[in-house]
């Protein structure tokens, strides 16, 4: 009779420890979808708060001034496509957009670079080396504000990083489309 205890309390730790497994599992996807939500927030935000301040600044002189705020609202529409049809398509859109937001911070970094150096050589026609690199970078176009759009696609990027819509390869349950 000994036995039969011990062999009914391993059956029952055991089926315990599936069920704590299976509550912590559902805990941590609960988590996973708030912190979604919360990048998501923070996405809107910084897209919002970039391209009000594009506008005020005038950033759309030629179209390399225009790439960012075309892109905010390209990243606008399909984060709205996506909350009103959560899909695989939208979230892939999402994905590219996010991707090229990245390239665009890169290219805009070198941009306002080149464009601080071409300055600082029209005032200083002798600077060269590493006095012409520290005047480029602390110039008239601040050099790592395009730095503000990678940070935006690495946030969009986190917001999708595992989607659960991309790993199951259907729509969304009820519960996920509101992540």
């Amino acid at each position: 009779r000994e036995g039969m205890g011990d062999s009914q309390d391993v059956e029952r730790s055991c089926f315990v420890a599936r069920i704590d497994d299976m509550d912590a599992r559902h805990t941590d996807s609960a988590i996973i979808a708030v912190m979604r939500r919360v990048l998501l927030g923070i996405l809107l935000l910084g897209l919002v708060g970039t391209g009000v301040e594009l506008l005020l600044l005038k950033h759309f002189e030629d179209n390399w001034q225009i790439a960012p705020l075309a892109l905010i609202g390209t990243a606008l529409i399909v984060i709205a496509w996506h909350a009103v049809s959560p899909g695989q398509a939208s979230l892939r859109t999402f994905q590219a957009t996010m991707l090229l937001f990245t390239v665009s911070g890169a290219v805009g970094v070198l941009q306002h670079f080149r464009g601080n150096v071409e300055w600082e050589l029209e005032r200083s026609p002798g600077a060269a080396g590493v006095e012409l690199f520290r005047l480029a970078v602390m110039g008239a176009t601040p050099t790592l504000a395009p730095g503000t759009m990678l940070q935006l696609g690495l946030i969009g990027l986190l917001y999708a990083f595992r989607h659960p819509i991309l790993a199951r390869g259907a729509e969304p349950s009820s519960s996920e489309k509101r992540s």
